[in-house]
């Protein structure tokens, strides 16, 4: 049986609305859009949605902030609805609030009742099941508390299920998450989502990770961007790229040396990497609380993910992979937990 005939969680089915129910692999919304690809209205959304769903990756991540994601994913769940019956109850809609553009924010709770409820008739539903704050090192902390509080009024509300933050910065992540749970009008957050820090170039989301469970009492946290924003691969990574020109090119020297000497793609091994070590390996693993945001643009990109998948789970040359890791990670030097300035920080 091909490992894309096997489920990586419930097929289709009515789900429980806590957040703890995310599945492990969730479709990641980022890459429908112009800053990745020249027309993404042209991808094969409903198609990869269809398939990931069916295989128990029922959960997709978006943002306002991702051009016209929210609308290319509203367009193909009503899709999925009128031809293959996929009801809204069998998935779920993780979105964001507050970044507009590049350099654009609104973190007024104005703003993020209403970005929430432009979200809701883009994505064409009544409920959210998780809004993140969007990259909350962009702004001071006391607005993040003050967009924090209007989304814990949406969740009292029932229009949306849970909310957390999203950002770069770790230990701002963690920092601003830990004083949630003593702010009366926010509570402890349902969930975080970590971007480009649990990866095979940065692993400080590994090393902080019991700390968001213990301090900040998260139900779950979300590890997106497991390439870096497609730093991690042969080809040249984006101009929008934040990384610094020598990490860029250190990777890229990396990634040639890895493919001329071992016939591996970076962004295979960097896959597979993060899939182990986040998915499979640690108490918090273990424990269902963590999940992975896939940026995949088309069926072979999600057939090539969730191939990765089956093969870190049926532990398929663990060894080989093993030496693999270490070898890019001593080849990386200096520049390996290498960081970039984000906002503020």
């Amino acid at each position: 049986m091909s490992s894309l005939a096997k489920a990586i969680g419930p097929r289709a089915v009515v789900l429980p609305y806590s957040i703890g129910n995310l599945p492990k692999l969730i479709i990641g919304g980022a890459v429908f859009n112009t800053q990745y690809h020249e027309d993404p209205l042209k991808l094969p959304v409903t198609a990869m949605l269809k398939k990931a769903f069916l295989l128990g990756a029922n959960a997709i991540d978006t943002s306002p902030y991702y051009g016209p994601s929210e609308e290319i994913l509203g367009k193909a769940l009503k899709q999925l609805a009128a031809e293959e019956g996929i009801t809204r109850d069998q998935y779920y809609i993780c979105t964001k609030a507050g970044r507009l553009q590049l350099d654009d924010f609104d973190y007024s709770r104005a703003w993020v009742r209403q970005s929430v409820e432009r979200s809701m008739e883009r994505l064409g539903t009544n409920y959210i099941d998780l809004v993140y704050m969007h990259d909350i090192e962009f702004v001071e902390e006391p607005q993040i508390f003050e967009a924090l509080k209007e989304l814990k009024l949406l969740k009292n509300e029932g229009k949306i299920r849970n909310f957390g933050i999203s950002g770069y910065p770790v230990d701002l992540l963690l920092k601003v998450s830990t004083q949630c749970v003593t702010e009366p009008e926010i509570g402890q957050l349902d969930a975080i989502l970590s971007y480009s820090h649990g990866c095979l170039q940065n692993t400080s989301l590994f090393a902080k990770a019991d700390e968001f469970f213990t301090d900040a009492k998260l139900t779950k946290l979300l590890n997106g961007s497991i390439l870096s924003m497609s730093l991690l691969r042969s080809g040249k990574t984006h101009n929008f790229h934040p990384a610094s020109n020598d990490l860029k090119q250190a990777v890229y020297e990396v990634a040639q040396t890895l493919k001329r000497e071992d016939g591996v793609e970076l962004a295979d091994l960097a896959t597979r990497f993060a899939l182990k070590r986040w998915l499979f390996e640690g108490p918090q693993a273990s424990a269902n609380k963590t999940s992975i945001v896939l940026g995949v643009s088309d069926l072979e990109e999600l057939d090539a993910a969730l191939d990765s998948y089956w093969r870190v789970a049926n532990g398929v040359d663990v060894e080989k992979d093993e030496q693999l890791f270490a070898k890019v990670q001593k080849l990386l030097g200096p520049h390996l937990n290498e960081t970039w300035k984000s906002g503020l920080y």
